[in-house]
């Protein structure tokens, strides 16, 4: 079969991911007036737009839905003249000037890059959990708690995230067990106080899921007590992971340094190892984790970026 031949597209800037950073780059280097287009990849706005409420996100005391508080990044950011182009990108070369990013449809040359991936829920890698995903197993109460009205369902987790999901899944479900390692939450006080007092969630605590149990659907899960070995196995409906992100970096581990756990290494002018090439975000970020930091971080590299094509004649 004959390769159809990519068109080439040149841009002064190019910005892959569109969750906070991303957007936040884009409205900065809009207002630099670099014409800054922005690959979406396949989740419009990032992670962020599947949290059914962010309270702490300043300027918004009431809270705000993430996918309107996405929607507003975008808007914002296509006022002062970004483009949002709902595109992956499926290989890189950053060895050369320009920088190439290749996507389904086009090859990219850009000066300056600014990656902003983000990062993608861990999974398990237990028996049962990759057949039962659609079927019972669920990274995202707020796309899927509507299908658990009525349900007995677990959430697998102790941080921030396990708790704004389930408390978000007493809505619809019966009861919310989640099931935490550790004998005490790593959340934050004003989710462990919710979750304390909501009268449907119940916590199972020093205990791990070993297996997901089901044929066509989740019907229970088996758990291991790691303090006393002893397992069980408890019934349920649906299975709901939240045990942190790994960054989405597999794109550019071959040429950007990474840290051990993946996440691409940067200074504090958001500056990887290759000239012109900066991340932010989630995906440089193993620590902090916040829309709020991830937006920050997002507007310093569309500085910096900046500044580098000036000091350098690129624009």
């Amino acid at each position: 079969m004959k390769q159809i031949e990519k068109e080439i597209i040149n841009r002064d800037l190019l910005i892959v991911g569109s969750g906070p950073s991303g957007l936040s780059a884009a409205l900065y280097a809009g207002r630099a007036e670099l014409n800054p287009l922005v690959l979406t990849g396949m989740t419009l706005h990032g992670q962020a737009s599947i949290t059914d409420t962010i309270e702490n996100y300043p300027g918004f005391p009431d809270g705000i839905g993430g996918a309107e508080l996405g929607q507003l990044f975008q808007t914002q950011a296509e006022r002062f003249g970004a483009e949002i182009l709902m595109d992956q990108a499926i290989g890189v070369d950053l060895t050369k000037v320009p920088l190439q990013v290749e996507t389904y449809s086009n090859l990219y040359q850009a000066k300056a890059l600014i990656i902003s991936t983000g990062a993608a829920h861990r999974k398990l890698q237990i028996p049962g959990e990759m057949e039962l995903t659609g079927r019972g197993v669920s990274y995202c109460g707020t796309c899927d708690g509507w299908f658990f009205k009525g349900k007995d369902i677990v959430v697998v987790g102790g941080g921030d995230s396990a708790l704004e999901e389930g408390l978000f899944l007493t809505r619809f479900a019966n009861s919310v067990t989640i099931i935490h390692r550790r004998d005490e939450l790593r959340a934050g006080a004003i989710l462990k106080n919710r979750a304390f007092k909501n009268p449907k969630i119940k916590f199972i605590w020093d205990t791990v899921v070993t297996e997901i149990i089901g044929d066509n659907a989740v019907n229970a899960v088996k758990l291991l007590n790691v303090k006393t070995n002893q397992e069980e196995v408890h019934e349920t409906e649906g299975v709901f992971i939240f045990i942190g992100h790994k960054p989405n970096s597999n794109l550019f581990k071959e040429q950007l340094e990474l840290d051990k756990e993946g996440y691409i290494k940067i200074n504090s002018f958001m500056e990887t190892n290759i000239r012109g090439v900066f991340a932010a975000g989630e995906v440089a970020d193993p620590n902090f984790r916040q829309v709020v930091t991830s937006a920050g971080m997002g507007a310093a590299a569309a500085i910096q970026a900046t500044r580098y094509l000036e000091q350098n004649e690129l624009i």
